[in-house]
């Protein structure tokens, strides 16, 4: 019985470990198209934003989703309207502390299809999310 419980954590760590390496990615992409990292990682009662950065002082939240490969889809299928709604209540927390951008503000998604021991990951951003 133990087996099992060890196995699932092992997969849990490995997701959480991809899912890290992702958001780094993502962060680093975003850097280097000029966007200025604020924060990652920023958690509110209603989730958690993976990253926050700025450009030409507009805000932009971004969630982030990793897969090693298309076995369940593309990463940014798993941004439903539930997950949306999350994200937009966790937006409002953040932007109830920084009311400055409380009208220059998007929501985006970056997927990333790859592995760090693969081949250069594939990096698709998909600006303002929400309509």
């Amino acid at each position: 019985m133990g087996d099992i419980f060890q196995k699932k954590a092992r997969k849990k760590n490995g997701r959480i470990a991809l899912g890290k390496w992702g958001e780094s990615l993502a962060a680093e992409f975003l850097v280097e198209n000029g966007y200025t990292l604020v924060t990652t990682n920023y958690r509110t009662p209603d989730g958690e934003i993976d990253l926050v950065v700025t450009k030409d002082r507009e805000l932009v939240f971004v969630e982030v989703k990793t897969r090693q490969n298309l076995a369940f889809g593309m990463p940014e299928e798993a941004v439903n309207d539930e997950k949306l709604d999350h994200l937009e209540s966790a937006v409002g927390h953040y932007l109830l502390l920084h009311p400055e951008y409380e009208n220059n503000w998007r929501l985006d998604v970056i997927s990333v299809i790859g592995s760090p021991a693969g081949k250069k990951p594939q990096i698709d951003w998909f600006e303002n999310v929400t309509g």
